[in-house]
């Protein structure tokens, strides 16, 4: 049996198509975000874990004068557009769409997801955008850290630090 593929850059999505490709779906929307610079199995398992929160999984990606904002003028590794290529190209991700606030709040908002995933270093109640989704009837689902997996340790590895 052959797989059905899709091209990457079909699920990358600004803004306005996310919308109507939200508007289009009747399934459980789930949403998480992230830098993903250097792609780890720590990532991977917050994706599958997410997945498994609903129909459709769409990843919001800080762009990267986000991430610079965020993280330092080393980062980000990997550009916007490859971050969300290799993101796009995972099954288990069905729309990725950029985000250049250094939070998602604005993004949330106008998907509405039925649930927000995050990473264990997060709590619920730190979680930007779960006061939101909680109110309209969603859930918030915290996902325990892969141990050993960190984009951060992986560049530091990589300087030899």
């Amino acid at each position: 049996m052959t797989a059905s593929l899709i091209d990457p850059l079909a699920k990358i999505m600004d803004w306005e198509r996310a919308r109507t490709w939200r508007e289009g779906l009747s399934e459980r929307l789930v949403f998480t975000n992230g830098v993903f610079d250097l792609l780890h199995p720590g990532h991977i398992d917050v994706l599958l874990a997410a997945r498994r929160e609903g129909d459709a999984l769409v990843v919001g990606v800080n762009t990267d004068a986000s991430v610079r904002r965020l993280k330092g003028p080393t980062r980000p590794v990997r550009t916007l557009a490859d971050r969300c290529y290799v993101l796009a190209a995972l099954g288990m991700v069905d729309a990725v769409v950029a985000f250049d606030h250094d939070t998602p709040l604005e993004l949330i908002g106008r998907l509405r997801p039925d649930v927000l995933v995050k990473g264990g270093d997060y709590t619920v109640e730190s979680v930007v955008g779960a006061r939101e989704v909680q109110s309209w009837g969603g859930h918030v689902t915290i996902v325990p850290l892969t141990p050993g997996q960190s984009t951060t340790s992986i560049i530091e590895r990589l300087r030899g630090r």
